[in-house]
Parts: structure tokens; C-alpha cells; sequence
């Protein structure tokens, strides 16, 4: 009686049980949500010297009396969508036209929307590994099978366009085809970016086999240690041409300004000419289908997006002054290799791999009163790995920082 593209309920891993069962308090590691980690009073005031200035002025620029009237658009109002347009180019140097630009609730949305558009039920979508864990349902819904492609370990877990060719290869010999093949960038949890050359290779690749590339590219604001050749937002058009491929570059308040309860996010489409006017009439019927943006939020967007950059400031000190911590209680040459945190909110540290990451996070728990994640929720090729957030509060962080030292360096 139940769609076959809802899974049955999953018993529950060793991790969430033990959580379930848990009385004692426990120092959270994991915690990714900004809301919830005192940025408010943190390390850089997010707008105008008050602890509570940044909560008036969300509160205000979402009490727009416009809102009391309901005049969709399918795409997206376009004031809002100016205010998206004048992000990327005040943040990121970047000419996105507001044509090109739908919103949607969410990333979520927003990949479910693009799964619609450029897959039958049947395709195969390619996404890295490691990577979050969110694009497996996300893909089941949509009746897509979903597989990976590696992320280069020996290159920093950095993107090659060959391991996506060598994928392809294999999806279409056996009479598969490829829909769509997300890239996130930077990405979740590596915090790796994509360099241009790659990105290159990537179109070249999309356009002779027809397929779509979509790229997350919601942690754009929190790139710590850019280089020359990394790209920032994959649909940009450069000084000469439009994109080979068709591609769309995802974003939204949840991590530009913070905001994730607020529920906007956007797509910015490129590509060839044809198909882009295409992809973007079809998209649009989709995004009619639902209407799920709220008129206030839109409405509240051009002041929510000016003053994002304050917010983005209180998270990188936040991040910024976390990582210090991490690297001073791991240094260089023990037992702990903590990779190189270029962009995000999440650090991976390599731990012996003397038993398997589950158990290795299951003693943190239950003997330290620490919850850190394994690294196989990602997709790490290999153990033994964790991730832990760079969000908690200092004091939270370190004390917890202390307790994975104890752990993991018993001999140091």
C-alpha cells in the first residue's frame, strides 16, 4: 500500500540507540545548527553592537504590511530575486541576472526540483564521496538511483573530472543513463573546492553525454584558504561565453545569512542558450506546482541578505578561533591528523584505526560523554575517521576537545 520510493522504516543504528538510551548530559560535538550556538553574544556582533540587534532587525524586515497580500510568482518575487543577484555580485564578484534565478524553501527543494527536471525514474544521478549523507533520500524520491564517484584521497579528497568520466562509463555500460551529477563545492565535510580546470573537463564531459551538472554550493561563504584556480559559483559566466553544459549553482539563507528556520534557498541557472531558456520554462512550471516560498520571507530577503555578511563574520570568528583549538590539541605528528580545514563548519580528524569508527565513537559517548560522527556517515573510503563541528561555543568546544584528547592520545 506504500510507494516504493519510501524506503521501510530503518532500524535504528547502534549510535541513535545509544543516544536514545542516554541519562547522563553528554558534550555535543555534532551540532551544526547556528540558531543554537550563542552567536548572538559571540565573538563579532552580527550587526549593530547590540546583543539583541540582529533578532530586531529579522523580526522587522518580516513584518512587510506587503505581505498581506498573496501575489505569487512561480519563480520567485522579483524583488527577492534582485536581492540574490546583488548578493553575488556584492560577495562574490559574480553577474547573476534575476531571469536566471529561481527560489525554492529550500536546497532540498531545490534538488528535488532539478532531480524532476533532468531525470526519468530509472536514472542514474553521480554524487562525490565523501560528501552528506542528505542525497541518497533525496534521490530515492525522485525514483533516481543514485551512485558515487570518489573524491580523490591522495589529492586532499580533492574533485577530478576522470573519476566522474570513469563513472559515467560504467552507468551507461550498463544501459543506464546519467542525469545529473552534483558536485558540492566546497564541499561537506572535506571543505575541498573545485578548481577550474576540473570544472572545464566537467562541461566538456556533461555536454557530450547529456547530462546536467548541479552544484551545492550553500557553504560558499565560508571558504577560509581560497586559491587562484578554485571555483566559487560553478553557473557563473566567465568574460567570454556561457557555460557548455547546463548547470545550476544552489544556495540560501540556511548558511549565507545564518537563517535556516527562515526557509529560502535559490537556484541560478546557466548554460547554452536553448537549453537554458528551456530548462528555465520547466522549471518554472515545476516551482508553479508548489508555490512554497513564503511572500513574507521573500519580501524580507534584500534587508535579510545585507546584513548576512555580519552573521557570516560572528561564524567564521566562531569557526575560525574552534580550529585554532583543534590544531593546538592535535598537532602535527601524533597519533591524530586533522585534515586541512579549508571552508565550512566541520573538521575531519584521522584517528588510528585500531577498531572500527562505530566503536571508536560509541566509547566517546558512553566512557567520555562526548558525541563526535564516524566517518562513514559520509562515505570516507577508508577508517578510520571522525567529524566534529566547529559551531559549539568555545568553552563547549574545548572541553570536549579535551575529552577526545584523553581518548584518542591515552599515551601522549
Amino acid at each position: 500500500m506504500f510507494s516504493r520510493r519510501i524506503s521501510a522504516p530503518h532500524e535504528l543504528n547502534r549510535l541513535a540507540r545509544a543516544l536514545a538510551g542516554r541519562t547522563r548530559p553528554y558534550l555535543d560535538l555534532t551540532v551544526t545548527n547556528p540558531t543554537s550556538v550563542g552567536l548572538r553574544s559571540g565573538e563579532v556582533d552580527a550587526f549593530d553592537g547590540a546583543t539583541s540587534g540582529r533578532d530586531a532587525r529579522v523580526l522587522a524586515a518580516l513584518a512587510d504590511q506587503r505581505g498581506l497580500v498573496y501575489t505569487p510568482d512561480p519563480k520567485g518575487i522579483l524583488s527577492a530575486r534582485t536581492a540574490v543577484s546583488n548578493y553575488y555580485a556584492a560577495v562574490h564578484g559574480v553577474l547573476v541576472p534575476p531571469g536566471q534565478i529561481v527560489l525554492a524553501a529550500s536546497s532540498s527543494e531545490a534538488y528535488g526540483w532539478l532531480l524532476k527536471l533532468t531525470g526519468d525514474p530509472g536514472d542514474v544521478v553521480l554524487v562525490p564521496a565523501p560528501s552528506y549523507p542528505l542525497l541518497d533520500a533525496l534521490a530515492e524520491l525522485e525514483c533516481l538511483p543514485l551512485r558515487r564517484y570518489a573524491l580523490a584521497s591522495e589529492d586532499g579528497f580533492a574533485f577530478h573530472a576522470a573519476a566522474v568520466e570513469a563513472e559515467v562509463q560504467r552507468v551507461e555500460a550498463s544501459g543506464h543513463r546519467v542525469a545529473a551529477v552534483v558536485l558540492v563545492n566546497p564541499n561537506n565535510p572535506t571543505g575541498t573546492s573545485l578548481a577550474l580546470a576540473e570544472l572545464g573537463a566537467l562541461f566538456a564531459l556533461a555536454k557530450e553525454r547529456g547530462f546536467a551538472v548541479i552544484s551545492d554550493e550553500v557553504f560558499v561563504d565560508y571558504r577560509y584558504s581560497d586559491r587562484p584556480q578554485d571555483v566559487r559559483v560553478a553557473a557563473a559566466t566567465t568574460s567570454t561565453s556561457a557555460p557548455d553544459a547546463l548547470v545550476f549553482s544552489l544556495g540560501g539563507l540556511s548558511k549565507s545569512a545564518g537563517l535556516p528556520q527562515l526557509k529560502l534557498g535559490w537556484i541560478f541557472a546557466n548554460g547554452p542558450a536553448g537549453l537554458l531558456e528551456d530548462a528555465l520554462e520547466r522549471l518554472e512550471w515545476i516551482a508553479d506546482a508548489y508555490l512554497s516560498v513564503s511572500t513574507q520571507v521573500q519580501l524580507a530577503l534584500p534587508k535579510l541578505l545585507a546584513h548576512a555578511r555580519g552573521t557570516a563574520d560572528a561564524i567564521w570568528a566562531r569557526v575560525l578561533r574552534n580550529e585554532r583549538s583543534l590544531q593546538a590539541a592535535f598537532p602535527p605528528g601524533g597519533g591524530v591528523t586533522v585534515l586541512p580545514v579549508r571552508a565550512g563548519w566541520a573538521a575531519c580528524l584521522r584517528v588510528p584505526a585500531v577498531r572500527p569508527e562505530e566503536e571508536t565513537v560509541l566509547d566517546l559517548l558512553e566512557s567520555h560523554d562526548v558525541l563526535v560522527q564516524p566517518g562513514y556517515f559520509y562515505e570516507f573510503p577508508f577508517e578510520a575517521f571522525v567529524v566534529v563541528s566547529l559551531l559549539p561555543p568555545p568553552g563547549v568546544f574545548e572541553e570536549g576537545l579535551g575529552r577526545l584528547v584523553r581518548a584518542l592520545t591515552p599515551h601522549a
